[in-house]
């Protein structure tokens, strides 16, 4: 039987305080989604000024990523690159940039998702989190 690595409640907390931390050193107001392995929702942190949809967009780009175990971008490209058909791919409603697995020793822990301000500015507070607890 495999060993399955889990993130904690913890370990959520690490990676909010960091994306936080991000986020108001440039002044960015966002909303923070944590999600684990199965895109389900551990932590939703919007912060004051963020956009209500922003509340929305975030946990689905979050659930995008863990359940691809890949950066939600990816699936943006697909799209954009002229592949419409995959708008209809089930569970995945956050096919925007912004969303980035939890990937550690090579297993997929979960994802954060960001939304609020340019998307390569919602992955770099998503990496600023995740470095947190060594991803």
């Amino acid at each position: 039987m495999q060993t399955k690595q889990i993130l904690t409640l913890e370990d959520v907390k690490k990676i909010a305080a960091a994306a936080e931390t991000e986020a108001n050193l440039h002044k960015w107001c966002v909303t923070i989604a944590i999600v684990d392995d199965g895109g389900h929702l551990m932590w939703l942190q919007r912060m004051d000024g963020a956009a209500p949809i922003s509340s929305h967009i975030a946990p689905a780009k979050a659930k995008t990523a863990a359940l691809g175990r890949r950066e939600s971008k990816v699936y943006e490209d697909i799209i954009n690159n002229g592949r419409f058909s995959f708008i209809t791919a089930p569970e995945l409603e956050g096919m925007l940039e912004g969303g980035v697995p939890i990937i550690i020793n090579g297993q997929c822990l979960g994802a954060v998702g960001v939304s609020g301000v340019k998307s390569v500015e919602d992955v770099q507070i998503a990496k600023a989190g995740i470095v947190a607890i060594g991803g």
